[in-house]
């Protein structure tokens, strides 16, 4: 196995004594699951794009080490899950899109236009920064300002099917964050920027064949951090996500989540907002042939059919 301390060193800037306490708990941790860590070295080397993605993105060896991705997760669980969907993004996604992915880059999935001199734009991103929630995401900008982001990552649901698991969905973190969001939502036609960006992960699902959407539930997300100390919700995962059309599964900590959003009838519409929602309509409609086309040309031939 490639020398879990260099490995530990690429993960941790052990210049700062907090890093350098999680390095030596990672050591730990790696030590008392030898064989297990073998095993997870042994498919980053079984390919050459595994390699070059386990060298940008050493992470891999760090996550299944913690409690990340969901409440009471497993080792073996969470070693599976990165597996599973470094598989899969090795395999569907073509080798420079992984690399670019890995290495911090914006790929761009959709353009929304101009807002007050600034562009709205949506993308495939992913940073070491959200690696407790998943491993891609889906996010919104404002020129280079993150607005929302939805961090998933891809496995098999219980019945064995490929499906995209959604860890958590963060909003701004700016001082006029509630301003903007605002001005996006009628920039956006009434339609509420948390809802574009599950649409447009819906419309990166569709692109990828997946046949299911799952999303943790308050009772599923894996840290604590989404509580008050007051023990009141600063965010309301399943509230969300029923509004966006899910429902319960057998295992609380998650909800499934529907691939299309369900959209009202103009008869269902009240006279006076027809205009708008025509308008909402016709943005959403722009977005899925947008974003269907630009996942085509980052897609393997294999895994267009």
């Amino acid at each position: 196995m490639k020398n879990i301390r260099d490995i530990g060193r690429k993960i941790y800037n052990v210049n700062y004594w907090r890093e350098r306490r999680r390095y030596y708990i990672f050591l730990l941790r790696c030590f008392f699951n030898k064989s297990k860590m073998k095993k997870i070295d042994e498919f980053f080397h079984s390919t050459k794009l595994l390699e070059e993605i386990a060298d940008i993105y050493p992470f891999v060896y760090e996550q299944p080490t913690r409690a990340f991705f969901y409440n009471k997760s497993t080792f073996d669980e969470r070693a599976a899950l990165v597996e599973k969907h470094m598989d899969f993004t090795a395999r569907t996604f073509r080798a420079d899109i992984v690399r670019d992915l890995y290495s911090e880059k914006n790929i761009s999935l959709w353009d929304g236009g101009e807002l007050d001199g600034s562009r709205l734009w949506g993308m495939l991103y992913f940073e070491a920064g959200q690696r407790k929630e998943g491993m891609m995401s889906v996010m919104l900008r404002l020129d280079d300002k993150p607005l929302y982001q939805i961090i998933f990552w891809i496995s098999t649901d219980k019945k064995g099917d490929i499906s995209m698991f959604i860890g958590a969905m963060q909003g701004p973190n700016m001082d006029d964050a509630r301003d903007v969001v605002k001005k996006v939502t009628k920039f956006c036609h009434a339609y509420r920027t948390k809802n574009l960006v599950l649409y447009l992960t819906q419309a990166v699902a569709r692109a990828l064949g997946l046949k299911h959407i799952y999303a943790v539930t308050n009772e599923g997300y894996y840290a604590n951090n989404h509580v008050r100390a007051d023990r009141k919700l600063k965010t309301d995962f399943s509230e969300f996500w029923i509004e966006a059309g899910g429902h319960p599964t057998d295992d609380a900590r998650f909800y499934e989540l529907p691939l299309v959003e369900a959209r009202k009838t103009m008869e269902e519409v009240p006279t006076r907002k027809r205009a708008v929602y025509r308008k909402r309509f016709a943005m959403l409609d722009e977005l899925d042939k947008t974003a269907a086309e630009k996942m085509k040309t980052m897609l393997v031939p294999e895994a267009q059919k």
